[in-house]
């Protein structure tokens, strides 16, 4: 992919960047990375010479690295750090084939961590599910792991905490297990149910130092408890996050669904189709779908393996399986 195996350069498209390229290493990134991305995923050949890069290969991805290289540079001449993932991500978001720009997603900023990260949202269905925790009392993120379903509404969580729009932040999950029995683990049972509740913990220690989490868990500010303790309360000036919520069945889904107080605001998150309930029970998350589609002030927010946003090896996992789905309930529906 050097400029040595392409033909004349003067025969091929290009990009031109403004002002001269002043952007244009902060855009592609150290040793020319965010550069090999492009090629690897549209199998085209790069070449980059001052404030132009060639383009060789299929003409009909030409509109489409142009697009992405002039609005990440903007991006980049605004200050955004554009790294790999950042490529990875813009390019699915253009290829959707949607009419949206990349910074209104990018720079969409969500939270700041103690560690200067940014977050914001990466994938257009990131970006509704965002808007919808702002506009609504209660929004369900379901889809398969990996989206940010967790992470994002833990982000909104600790902003509006720190914003002084909510008084404390109450997490919660069933215990439900996996394969493994909470009765052979040891400990009592906050012990037993406490590695279910450790990706809630991870997911705030990314945000916020590792002492402020354990003194405002202290104070109670942050709550981290499991499903069965939110019987019976009332959450007035909460931001609250159930996750996992394929493992709550239909009677725990009301039951937490009605414990929403005054100046609170709930998010339920969950992949309905890896639910470990027993002896097939129905899942509150399917059910909940059905029965609260229609109220105001509830939203659904549906994600897809193209808002993975863990490593790309995830993606194509969840496609993986997805394929395989398809096929087992094809064979069945062929032998009935």
């Amino acid at each position: 992919m050097t400029s040595t195996e392409l033909p004349d350069e003067r025969a091929l498209p290009c990009v031109v960047f403004p002002d001269g390229g002043e952007f244009v290493q902060s855009l592609f990134g150290h040793g020319d990375d965010n550069l090999h991305i492009v090629e690897s995923a549209l199998d085209v050949k790069l070449s980059l010479r001052g404030d132009r890069v060639f383009v060789c290969g299929a003409p009909e991805h030409f509109d489409l690295i142009k697009r992405l290289f002039e609005e990440l540079y903007g991006l980049a001449a605004e200050g955004f750090p554009i790294y790999p993932t950042d490529v990875e991500h813009a390019l699915t978001i253009l290829r959707s084939g949607e009419k949206i720009h990349l910074r209104d997603i990018f720079l969409d900023t969500v939270y700041i961590s103690s560690k200067k990260r940014v977050i914001t949202p990466k994938s257009i269905n990131q970006k509704v599910y965002i808007d919808a925790i702002r506009a609504n009392h209660i929004v369900f993120g379901i889809g398969p792991a990996g989206t940010g379903k967790t992470y994002l509404a833990m982000a909104m969580a600790v902003s509006h905490l720190a914003k002084g729009e909510v008084d404390r932040i109450v997490l919660t999950r069933p215990a439900v297990e996996a394969g493994e029995k909470l009765g052979f683990l040891p400990g009592d049972i906050a012990e037993k149910v406490n590695p279910y509740l450790r990706p809630l913990y991870d997911a705030l220690n990314e945000m916020m130092p590792f002492e402020k989490v354990q003194r405002l868990i202290e104070r109670q500010t942050i709550e981290v408890a499991p499903l069965a303790f939110m019987r019976g309360r009332t959450l007035n000036d909460s931001f609250i996050i159930l996750d996992e919520a394929q493992n709550c069945t239909p009677e725990q889904m009301k039951m937490f669904l009605t414990r929403l107080g005054f100046r609170s605001k709930a998010v339920v998150t969950g992949d309905d189709t890896q639910i470990d309930l027993p002896n097939a029970q129905t899942s509150g998350l399917v059910l909940i779908q059905r029965i609260l589609m229609d109220i105001a002030g509830i939203a659904f927010v549906r994600f897809d393996e193209r808002d993975v946003v863990r490593h790309r090896i995830v993606q194509q996992i969840v496609q993986a399986y997805d394929r395989f789905d398809r096929g087992k309930q094809n064979t069945h529906g062929g032998e009935r």
